[in-house]
């Protein structure tokens, strides 16, 4: 990223806004938001191969794995205002499995994107169908959007939820409910 164009870029924004960008709050603002639109995006440059780094395991296990509470934070593309929430992601192996700890790594690639819900729910269960073959995959994001918190309708108290099934969770409604019930339940 050319952080020399993003500031420029900044700074015309606060201009066009009827900011003083000299004023000695705004001096150093283009940089911070450079910095700060690197990191929010980083999921661009990274590879799955490489988060994944050789941590599936050849295994006989054949019942549902769920990891579920995967807190994330993204960028809308719409209006580039924050969304967040929860992600909660379950597979059936089919003689593979995974680090537990590449499911939120995964899903960090992801929302560190300018994205969609939607495109990230079905971007996770794709990319877990791709390196694990399991029989299923499901996964449910539920978040909250400050585009529709702050600005347009403002309503603050409402929760996007989507999902994405493949495999048996989407063949077979006893999988999906036994997955969709184990996420309704409260934490330990």
């Amino acid at each position: 990223m050319n952080h020399e164009v993003v500031e420029e870029s900044v700074r015309t924004i606060l201009k066009e806004l009827g900011e003083d960008i000299n004023r000695p709050g705004l001096l150093k603002t283009p940089h911070r938001v450079a910095k700060a639109y690197e990191f929010l995006t980083q999921g661009y440059r990274k590879k799955i191969e490489d988060v994944l780094n050789g941590a599936i395991f050849e295994e006989k296990y054949d019942e549902m794995v769920i990891v579920k509470d995967i807190d994330f934070y993204s960028m809308c593309e719409h209006h580039l205002l924050p969304f967040f929430g929860k992600v909660h992601i379950a597979y059936i192996p089919n003689g593979k499995i995974v680090g537990l700890s590449k499911l939120p790594r995964i899903v960090d690639v992801f929302a560190r994107r300018l994205q969609v819900q939607e495109r990230m729910t079905q971007e996770i269960a794709d990319t877990l169908d791709k390196y694990l073959a399991p029989r299923g995959v499901a996964v449910v994001i539920e978040a909250y959007h400050m585009c529709m918190m702050m600005r347009g309708v403002q309503k603050q108290n409402s929760i996007t939820t989507t999902s994405a099934m493949h495999g048996i969770f989407s063949e077979d409604t006893r999988t999906r409910s036994e997955f969709l019930n184990l996420i309704a339940l409260k934490r330990i």
